[in-house]
């Protein structure tokens, strides 16, 4: 099976909601972040963009909002899990949500970074789960929740025990995962407008990173890097865009 850029590496990570991109791209050498824009003109904005993701926050540069809060309503899905070449991916059926005020979005899918692609005052956690999510015009959503190496999730552990060979996928209709599993139980968060962090590396993002982290036992950040050792966008600068978080 070829190489398939699934929705974001959300940037979303996200990767791009567009098909099969027409050039290679990896997070190294001659195909790395400081290609990207070379590889394809529809690669353009990785290069020129002045909305890029991901950023590392300065939480003493955030402005402090009564921003609206978090409301995800994620059900079981039977498990479509991708390992795309780039990441490992779980497709989500139609059916799960999350709203932000009045505006509703869609989750379409969520994958793994190693490490964190975001930063907070510099530093990042071993690993990010995104989610990302589309409304009914189109606009994307990506939520960002850090993940630590401490107690093992059983999600996850589900997860690896399915995995596909690298560039193939895998469906298990008796297999249901629920994404809220990977969610934290507070949630606050911090949230600006950037891009996917993967070629076409659009921008117009709506970006949610989540205050808490979860964790995830080290024989399962193990099984991912054995993967992918490094699959994290290199952080972009933030160009006067602000920055807003949840009081």
């Amino acid at each position: 099976m070829r190489r398939r850029t699934a929705i974001a590496i959300a940037g979303a990570g996200a990767m791009a909601l567009a098909s099969e991109a027409s050039h290679h791209w990896s997070y190294a050498g001659q195909t790395g972040p400081s290609h990207w824009a070379e590889l394809d003109p529809k690669f353009a904005a990785c290069g020129n963009g002045k909305a890029q993701s991901p950023i590392d926050i300065q939480v003493r540069e955030v402005r402090g909002e009564r921003l609206p809060a978090l409301a995800f309503d994620y059900k079981s899905t039977p498990l479509h899990i991708v390992d795309n070449g780039h990441t490992v991916q779980v497709d989500a059926n139609p059916g799960s949500w999350l709203r932000i005020g009045d505006h509703r979005y869609q989750l379409i899918q969520f994958h793994f970074h190693h490490p964190s692609e975001e930063r907070i005052n510099g530093k990042g956690a071993d690993m990010v789960a995104h989610f990302v999510h589309r409304d009914a015009s189109g606009g994307l959503a990506v939520v960002a929740v850090f993940l630590n190496t401490g107690e093992a999730n059983a999600t996850v552990d589900e997860l690896w025990s399915h995995l596909p060979k690298k560039d193939h996928q895998a469906a298990f209709k008796d297999v249901l995962i629920n994404p809220a599993a990977l969610l934290p139980r507070e949630l606050g968060y911090f949230t600006y407008s950037g891009s996917l962090t993967t070629p076409p590396c659009s921008e117009g993002v709506r970006w949610i990173i989540l205050k808490s982290p979860r964790t995830l036992s080290k024989d399962e950040i193990a099984t991912f890097t054995a993967r992918y050792p490094n699959d994290a966008r290199p952080v972009q600068k933030l160009n006067g865009r602000l920055v807003l978080a949840s009081n």
